[in-house]
C-alpha cells in the first residue's frame, strides 16, 4: 500500500518534452555548423589548416620577437613614448569624464531635470558617441587634423564621451531615492540635490567607471597610434615595417606589462572604494 502511494506521489516525467529540448538544441547545433562552413567556403577559411599553423607561428613569433642586447638601446625611447600614450589617455578619461558627468546629471531619470525631450537627447547623443568605433573616429579626424597627438586624443576622448555618458546616466538612474526625496521634501533646490545626494551616493561608482575607462584606453591608445603616428604604436610600427622585430617585441613587452600594472593599480584602488 506504502509503495503504492509514494509510486503515485512521484510527479510524472514528461519525456515528450525532453525529446523537444533535445531536437531543438540538435538543430541548433546542425545550424551553427552549416552557417559556420557556409561563412568559410565563401571566405575561403580553412579550420584544419588554421589548426595545423598555430605551432609554426608560435615557433616563428619565438625565433623573431625575442629582445636582443641591441633592441635594449631603444629602451628609454620606448619607456618615453609609453609614457606618453598613458599620460594622453588619462587626459582623455578625464575630460571625457567631466563633460559625461554633466550630461548624466542632467539626463538621469532620478536628478534629471524635468523634461523629457532634453533626457532622450542626451542618451541619443550618448549612444551616437558610443557605438561610433574609435577606430572610425581616428580615421576621420585624421582628415581633418592630420598625424599629431591632438587627433588621437580627439579619437580616445569622443569614444570615451560617449561610453563614459552610457555609463554614468545608468549609475545615476540606479541610486537609491530616498535621501532625494527627503532633500525635495525640505525644499532643496536643483543643485543642491545634485551636490548634496546625487553625485555623494554615485562617486564610488563613478570612479570604477572613469578607472577602467582609462585601463581600456590605454589599451586602444596603442592602436591609435598606429594610425595617428605617435605614441607607442607609432614605435611599434616604426620597428615592425623596418623589419626590427627583436625592438618590436621589446615594444610589445613593455605595453604589456605597463598594461599589467596599470591594471593592478586601477584594481586595487576600485577594490579601496567598495
Amino acid at each position: 500500500m506504502s509503495a503504492g502511494v509514494a509510486a503515485a506521489s512521484r510527479p510524472s516525467v514528461d519525456l515528450a518534452w525532453f525529446r523537444r529540448k533535445q531536437l531543438r538544441a540538435l538543430a541548433v547545433v546542425v545550424a551553427a555548423v552549416l552557417v559556420f562552413q557556409g561563412c568559410s567556403m565563401i571566405c575561403n577559411f580553412s579550420l584544419a589548416y588554421a589548426i595545423t599553423s598555430i605551432p609554426a607561428a608560435f615557433v616563428w613569433m619565438f625565433q623573431n620577437f625575442i629582445p636582443t642586447a641591441e633592441s635594449f638601446q631603444y629602451f628609454s625611447i620606448i619607456i618615453e613614448q609609453t609614457v606618453s600614450t598613458a599620460l594622453d589617455s588619462v587626459a582623455a578619461t578625464m575630460v571625457a569624464a567631466v563633460a559625461g558627468i554633466v550630461l548624466s546629471v542632467l539626463g538621469s531619470s532620478s536628478i534629471g531635470v524635468e523634461c523629457a525631450p532634453v533626457r532622450a537627447v542626451i542618451r541619443a547623443i550618448a549612444s551616437v558617441f558610443r557605438n561610433i568605433p574609435m577606430i572610425a573616429w581616428a580615421l576621420l579626424l585624421l582628415l581633418s587634423f592630420k598625424q599629431n597627438e591632438f587627433t588621437g586624443f580627439l579619437a580616445l576622448f569622443l569614444t570615451t564621451f560617449g561610453q563614459l555618458t552610457r555609463f554614468f546616466l545608468d549609475t545615476f538612474d540606479e541610486i537609491p531615492g530616498g535621501p532625494i526625496e527627503a532633500l525635495r521634501a525640505t525644499g532643496a533646490s536643483y543643485w543642491q540635490i545634485v551636490f548634496q545626494a546625487g553625485i555623494p551616493l554615485a562617486v564610488a561608482d563613478l570612479m570604477s567607471w572613469m578607472l577602467y575607462m582609462v585601463e581600456t584606453n590605454i589599451r586602444s591608445a596603442t592602436l591609435i597610434g598606429l594610425l595617428t603616428g605617435t605614441g607607442i604604436g607609432f614605435v611599434f610600427n616604426l620597428y615592425y615595417t623596418s623589419f626590427r622585430y627583436d625592438t618590436a617585441g621589446l615594444v610589445i613587452i613593455v605595453t604589456i606589462v605597463f598594461v599589467l600594472v596599470i591594471e593592478a593599480v586601477s584594481n586595487k584602488a576600485r577594490r579601496s572604494m567598495i
